[in-house]
């Protein structure tokens, strides 16, 4: 079979690599960020480090096209908005080399911009939270006397947001909070939105899974968020295969709106107000969970593939219902630092993991991507948590005590920050798996 070429290998792209890899595609993995840790799965033939597809696009273009006299009988699968956005707005070049799998940039930029996307959305008939795009302060005050809070300011663009702000939007409760986001982003250069909060917990978060081609839903897959990281705002750490026959008509007339074509995940959340689902965002590439579907039957990784490389249409098939994917880490993470505000039963906790499930990276046939996620995690935390200590020498704390004594106050409450600095330290390790989404 021709090679697989996986454009970003963290969450997202292992679950691409170990979709194509289990079906005999041979995998060349492209990773520009070490904290990845796709390319040490055992699918992956050929490890290349290459440059940020944005930040050093013109290097990263110049790299793909040298490598491409070698690699060219491959298909290129970029994993992430930034590899996405950078081959979409240079396909015509690259597949001069490559089979390239995504949309042209014009149908690209509809759904990466989502100020294009809820407008499209909403004239197709698709119900779309309410949304303002200020150009300037003025229009943010112009404006005030129509907003509710609290209310969010979110990206136009979300990958660029969250790798500079570590997180995918703001919640803002006064006018005085939103002025405050907007200077933020506008120093930064990115373009931000007022959209309403739409109330609901965590499992009114539901994906539209959907294989296109000539405007028809070839493959159909939904599923149901049960957790996410964080919480309300994040993205699943937990999620669940179910019918949702309600966003079936939604999640199909949004792509055709967009003129969308091959693999995406478009996301809604259903209003607690009146029960409506509403257009969240359209991931146009393979997403957080892929390995979910693929464990209830549906391998949208492969369809694409044989699709692209072969002319093999995909056909309507079932799957398996009540399935979940569990990204292991984040969700002990967050867990354990927003249990007081989720308020989760024992048994709602534990219940994905006592019912048929798949890991989104721990897998015994496949051990090393896990291994190398719990070595940098750990790295992290210890960096963070050593740093936290104001100069104690690090080598005091890997000593054992000779007596145990009872705590004292003072020392409880040491304790107690020592375990919130590691909290914190494991929870910003793990919003790289956000920055990837």
């Amino acid at each position: 079979m021709k090679p697989a070429i996986v454009l970003s290998t963290h969450t997202m792209g292992l679950g691409v690599i170990r979709s194509l890899g289990m079906m005999g595609v041979p995998i060349i993995a492209m990773y520009y960020d070490s904290r990845d840790m796709g390319f040490c799965s055992r699918y992956v033939r050929e490890r290349i480090p290459v440059p940020h597809p944005e930040q050093q696009e013109d290097q990263f273009l110049d790299l793909l096209i040298a490598l491409g006299h070698r690699l060219g009988d491959s298909i290129l699968l970029p994993v992430s908005d930034a590899a996405l956005s950078t081959l979409s707005r240079h396909k015509i070049i690259l597949q001069e080399h490559y089979t390239v799998a995504c949309t042209d940039w014009g149908i690209t930029e509809r759904f990466i911009d989502k100020k294009l996307t809820y407008d499209i959305a909403e004239k197709a008939g698709v119900s779309v939270p309410h949304t303002i795009t200020p150009h300037s302060i003025e229009d943010i005050e112009a404006y005030a006397h129509l907003l509710q809070y609290p209310c969010l300011v979110k990206p136009s663009q979300s990958h660029r947001y969250v790798a500079l702000f570590k997180k995918k939007m703001v919640q803002v409760d006064t006018l005085d909070q939103l002025l405050t986001a907007y200077r933020q982003a506008e120093a930064a250069g990115i373009e931000v939105m007022i959209q309403e909060l739409i109330p609901g917990p965590d499992n009114h978060v539901v994906n539209y899974n959907a294989y296109f081609a000539d405007d028809i839903a070839l493959v159909e897959f939904t599923s149901e968020h049960t957790r996410n990281a964080p919480p309300i705002f994040g993205s699943p750490r937990v999620a669940q295969s179910k019918p949702i026959p309600e966003i079936i008509t939604p999640g199909r007339e949004t792509l055709r709106a967009l003129g969308f074509y091959g693999y995406a995940c478009t996301e809604f959340k259903r209003d607690a107000r009146d029960g409506t689902y509403k257009l969240m965002e359209v991931n146009g590439r393979h997403n957080l969970s892929t390995l979910l579907a693929v464990s209830c039957g549906i391998n949208f990784p492969w369809l694409h593939y044989r699709h692209l490389m072969y002319g093999e249409v995909p056909s309507a098939t079932t799957y398996q219902a009540g399935i979940y994917w569990i990204d292991l880490e984040r969700d002990i993470a967050h867990s354990f630092n927003h249990y007081t505000m989720e308020k989760y039963a024992f048994r709602e906790y534990t219940f994905p993991y006592l019912s048929p499930h798949v890991f989104a990276i721990f897998d015994w046939r496949d051990p090393q991507p896990f291994l190398k996620r719990c070595k940098d995690l750990v790295q992290s935390v210890w960096q963070k948590f050593v740093h936290s200590q104001a100069g104690v020498p690090a080598m005091l704390y890997l000593r054992r005590p000779r007596h145990r004594k009872s705590p004292t106050p003072d020392s409880s409450s040491n304790r107690l920050g020592q375990s919130t600095v590691m909290s914190h330290s494991l929870i910003e390790y793990e919003q790289h798996s956000d920055q990837k989404r």
